[in-house]
């Protein structure tokens, strides 16, 4: 990335990074402090979010008057209705604000190493010191309140899910390594040395709370994801051997059960969103096989107990139609699986070009190389990249909610 050796093909999805680069740090910096409601210990700068999924049944309370907000979150008892996304967890939004730090940080980074305009770097290290080390601002390194369970007798603690709120990390690890192997200007000794603490300081939390710990042992997707969190943590504080230790240990545990000889992920399948879910962990593995390939590992072939691996889970994702979920969730795991194993018969890059025919000027086109624009830029006379990448972006900027950027950009490594 940082050599610059970009394929001629890329310049749509050149111009798209510079462009949500732009419009992400226009909208920055973001707050852990920044919520309405205290955590229990009392410190805005813990971490806290509520349980997504938890729903609230006051009937019982035998209540004539509608309950004020806070009666509802403390004296009604909640349940779980899984894949239902319940919109009030959105009050407090430091898994959104986290999320849009993470992309803003990625994007602004990425178009440093492309461009070297410094304005990119700053933005990025600006993003990353206000939101982990500042001291007005600095998030305490835990995930105590993350994913909390209202209703009566709880919310005094966050849930084992909750962990999953720093999926993201693997972005601000990704930008860190560009800004500090580039040595940025803006990246200084003092921010990565403070980074380096931090991280540390996460690790040793990560690693014996038994919150963090149920999601150690998780089989789906929790379970992959924690070990990409804990990874690109290490790789941040320097902690390469860590780093290593962390991913033998996903790819010789969770990830032996994870598929069938076919490719399914039962975990995955029998949730109410199993398209959403099968790509989900499909972009955990890619994630988990980047950052092992980084520290000179190689699970890109490693197969389960079933005789399945990365690319096998991918082939059986992409016979399942979407229904009615978001279908473009899948898109950005074909390309890096077809950059990553090849694609000699075309199977990839028709499958992308008949469902996406503006894909070559998608962020991660660039990022997934080598890979086929399906000769889409050819077929399109007086085709510009620019304009190409600019109707693109009109159109998710119309359509994708920010925090939903995670589904489109994605958490899979940089090939470096």
């Amino acid at each position: 990335m940082l050599a610059r050796r970009y394929p001629g093909n890329t310049g749509g999805a050149q111009f798209s990074i510079l462009k949500w680069a732009d419009l992400l740090a226009s909208e920055g910096p973001w707050t852990v402090i920044d919520k309405p409601v205290v955590p229990p210990s009392g410190d805005l700068h813990d971490y806290m979010s509520w349980s997504p999924y938890s729903w609230p049944n006051c009937s019982a309370l035998g209540n004539t008057t509608e309950l004020p907000l806070p009666q509802v979150w403390s004296n009604c008892p909640y349940f779980l209705r899984d894949g239902l996304f319940n919109p009030d967890v959105r009050m407090i939004n430091n898994t959104g604000h986290f999320n849009a730090m993470a992309d803003a940080v990625w994007m602004n980074s990425l178009a440093w190493a492309m461009t070297g305009i410094n304005r990119y770097a700053q933005n990025a290290a600006n993003f990353i010191n206000i939101w982990f080390l500042q001291n007005s601002t600095a998030m305490n390194p835990n995930l105590i309140y993350s994913q909390m369970r209202r209703g009566p007798g709880k919310g005094q603690l966050g849930a084992h899910t909750g962990e999953l709120d720093l999926k993201c990390m693997a972005k601000v690890a990704n930008a860190i390594l560009i800004l500090r192997n580039g040595n940025s200007m803006y990246w200084t000794d003092e921010l990565d040395q403070g980074m380096v603490n931090w991280c540390t300081r996460f690790i040793g939390w990560f690693t014996s709370y038994w919150i963090a710990l149920e999601e150690a042992i998780a089989r789906n997707n929790h379970g992959s994801y924690y070990f990409a969190q804990l990874a690109s943590h290490q790789l941040i504080a320097k902690d390469i051997e860590g780093a290593r230790a962390t991913i033998r240990t996903y790819f010789n545990t969770i990830y032996m059960n994870q598929t069938t000889a076919t490719g399914e992920q039962p975990l995955e399948a029998r949730r109410t969103r199993p398209y959403h879910y099968r790509a989900y962990n499909i972009i955990a593995m890619m994630t988990n096989a980047r950052i092992g390939e980084y520290v000179g590992l190689d699970f890109w072939n490693w197969k389960g107990f079933e005789g399945a691996g990365i690319q096998t889970a991918l082939d059986y994702a992409m016979t399942i139609p979407p229904g009615t979920e978001h279908a473009p969730e899948l898109y950005q795991p074909i390309a890096g699986v077809a950059a990553q194993y090849g694609d000699p018969t075309g199977k990839y890059a028709n499958f992308l070009a008949n469902v996406d025919i503006r894909y070559p000027s998608a962020p991660y086109f660039l990022w997934n190389q080598p890979f086929s624009e399906s000769n889409l830029i050819a077929a399109r006379p007086g085709y510009s990249p620019k304009r190409d990448s600019a109707e693109r972006f009109a159109v998710r900027s119309a359509v994708i909610a920010l925090p939903v950027l995670v589904a489109m950009v994605g958490l899979v490594w940089v090939r470096w």
